[in-house]
Order: structure tokens, then sequence, then C-alpha cells
């Protein structure tokens, strides 16, 4: 059996028998409106999916029975700890950090652009799918597996933030969300 073909088996094991969450549920929406290739809006999201997951109180928490509170945080932390991120002493804070950074490396050292606007996406265009590509992943069947269970402001906060390359922030959901449409909406009256 070649290289490729172990590889190609095990992903498809892998999603058979993974949790995914909210990065895939965008993923699918911005490939399927955008052509962007999956795994390459992976990337573009997984940094501020990993920052809106890594929260202790979450606006609504995903009903596993097995978790009695949220764990994304520590597990962020411990994956940071198996790389070989974190040193001793380090808080789960810094641990998550740390993470966010070898992540940001990597997605550099491979070229993979920095925003969905850099990847090609007009922001016209983007700014007037978003609110579909929110509600349609809210509703992707991936979603309810992600260890916070989002609401679709917050997803299209995501979305917004990765579009423009900027850090997602917990709690800038709602008014950040109401002015970038406003000001498309302004811009797009002025060009018709």
């Amino acid at each position: 059996m070649s290289g490729v073909t172990q590889c190609r088996d095990y992903r498809r094991y892998r999603v058979r028998y993974a949790f995914l969450g909210v990065c895939h549920s965008m993923a699918h929406k911005l490939g399927s409106q955008f052509h962007i290739p999956h795994g390459l809006a992976n990337a573009l999201l997984i940094c501020n999916v990993i920052r809106y997951n890594a929260n202790d109180n979450p606006t609504k928490q995903t009903a596993f029975s097995q978790y009695d509170r949220p764990q994304a945080r520590r597990r962020y932390a411990e994956i940071a700890d198996h790389l070989g991120l974190s040193a001793p002493g380090d808080r789960t804070a810094a641990k998550i950090e740390k993470l966010l950074a070898w992540l940001e490396s990597i997605k550099a050292e491979l070229g993979i652009p920095k925003s969905i606007r850099e990847a090609g996406v007009q922001e016209a265009d983007f700014l007037a799918h978003v609110d579909k590509l929110s509600e349609d992943a809210f509703d992707d069947q991936c979603t309810g597996a992600n260890p916070r269970y989002p609401l679709i402001s917050e997803l299209k906060q995501i979305l917004l933030d990765t579009y423009y390359g900027r850090e997602f922030v917990e709690g800038e959901a709602g008014a950040k969300a109401e002015v970038a449409p406003v000001k498309a909406e302004k811009k797009a009256k002025k060009s018709a």
C-alpha cells in the first residue's frame, strides 16, 4: 500500500470517528460559496476557532454528557504541552498563545494567506454572503460536536474576523457584526 493511500485511508478513518466542530462547519460553507479548498478554509479559520473555543465560560456548552464543565482550554494547553511548546510554569493562557503562534508560523511557512480576503474573496461578495454562511454553518452536521455550542452571531464574528485577518476577541460578536454590513450596504449603494 502506498503512502498516499495510507494517508487517505487514515484521513477517512479520522473523519468518520472524530468529533469535528465549527472550524469544519464554516470551512464547508466557505469552500462551497467561494471555491476555497477545504484544507485551506480550515487553515484560515483554525486560530480564531481555537480562540473562540478556549473559553471556560461559554455562552452555551455543547451537551456531551461526559463533560460536566468546559474542557477546551485545558485540552488546547495539553496539545501545546505534547508539542513541546510550553515551558514549566506556563499558565493555560500562555500555552494556548504558544499553540496559536506555532500554528501561525506553520501557516506562514506554507504560504497560507493570513485572511479570507488574502485568499482572493472580494469584500462585497463576502459581506453579501456572511449572514447565510453563518446560518448554514450553524446548521452544519459538524457544529453539534464543537466543544462550545455557538450562537449564529458568534460564527458570523469568527468569519468576519478571519476575513479581515483580525484575532477573534470574546464579547465583540454583537458590536463588530453590526458595523461591517452597514458599511458594505453604503458602499454598494454608492456604486449602484
